[in-house]
């Protein structure tokens, strides 16, 4: 039933109780995950002998669930893996005692969580345990403030760009290269800050600059997909998905491996956990593991893009019907 037709005091009734649920469900997705942070299968290496490293894989195995333990053969193969974003990190058992190799680029939070969990489970009463962090975060941003607080403002660009495009009545083609327009401005703007300005996101600027620019064009593409399959109303379910499951899913604090299930993997499907994926694959570690994102992201651009043109096909098969079934004038005698 349209707005329009509904008396005022339904629609006093309708505010009412929309807003609560709202604002239900948007605590439900920022603060469930939030509150329920720790590791869950977190990807981690123990580099050494067999014998050596028994020890240590038993007391990590202690944490139940908590680690998913990578077996290497010496500290330059544990290393390799850090820097292909294999695991987030590495125990390396030596003579001198272990040694942690970390990825602060990766994740900030899992490099310190690493920290206390080895210094605990690995090492012996008071002893210490020397770490190395492999891929260190940039200096200007050790904490990942600017990579996290990115997918924001990403996020509502593209879902912007697509109600804008819907809104104004663009279709097909012009609809497509409206959004791809904006997309490739969006990434070149956010390159221009994140990465010259801010100097938080390294890498190479273009490398960047696309990756934000497909994120854009992922979600926005999704959002205007939607509404043309289904109306104005695809605006609505296109920003919810992307800023009450996406958002809040996307590991960008932390880790998809920090989230509770499934809440980790649905993010890592969605335009903004696959974008902040990407971002730091392409940042950081030279590309490795940036297929799958880079994937993700792509279908979602695709399949949006595409629904914008079936929409628009549609639209034009409906109105050169409608003429045919109108009843012609009528024979004077």
């Amino acid at each position: 039933m349209p707005p329009s037709t509904l008396s005022p005091r339904r629609r006093v009734a309708a505010v009412t109780l929309l807003i609560p649920v709202l604002v239900a469900l948007a605590l439900w997705a920022f603060a469930w995950p939030a509150s329920r942070t720790a590791p869950r299968d977190l990807p981690l290496g123990v580099a050494g002998p067999a014998a050596a490293t028994a020890p240590v894989e038993q007391r990590l195995e202690h944490r139940k669930g908590a680690f998913d333990l990578h077996h290497y053969a010496d500290e330059a193969a544990a290393r390799e893996a850090v820097e292909d974003r294999e695991v987030y990190g590495a125990v390396v058992v030596t003579g001198q005692g272990p040694k942690l190799l970390t990825a602060s680029a990766a994740s900030p939070v899992v490099a310190q969580l690493l920290q206390q969990a080895v210094t605990s489970q690995a090492s012996a009463p008071g002893g210490q345990v020397a770490t190395v962090d492999v891929v260190p975060a940039p200096e200007e941003d050790p904490r990942g403030a600017v990579l996290n607080t990115s997918v924001l403002p990403l996020a509502l660009a593209g879902i912007g760009a697509g109600a804008a495009v819907t809104l104004l009545g663009l279709r097909g083609a012009r609809a497509v290269a409206a959004l791809a327009g904006s997309a490739a401005l969006v990434g070149v703007v956010t390159a221009a800050l994140a990465h010259d300005w801010l100097d938080a996101v390294p890498g190479n600027r273009w490398a960047v600059a696309g990756t934000f620019a497909l994120a854009a064009l992922a979600t926005s593409a999704a959002v205007a997909g939607l509404a043309a399959l289904i109306g104005r109303a695809g605006i609505a379910l296109g920003g919810f998905v992307i800023m009450l499951i996406g958002n809040p899913f996307s590991g960008a604090s932390s880790a998809p491996e920090m989230l509770p299930e499934p809440a980790g993997a649905i993010g890592q499907w969605l335009p903004p956990g696959a974008g902040v994926s990407l971002l730091r694959s392409v940042s950081f570690f030279d590309g490795a593991a940036a297929a799958g994102p880079a994937l993700t992201l792509t279908w979602w651009a695709a399949l949006g893009l595409g629904a914008v043109l079936l929409g628009r096909a549609l639209r034009e098969r409906t109105g050169n019907a409608a003429p045919a079934t109108e009843p012609g004038p009528a024979l004077v005698g």
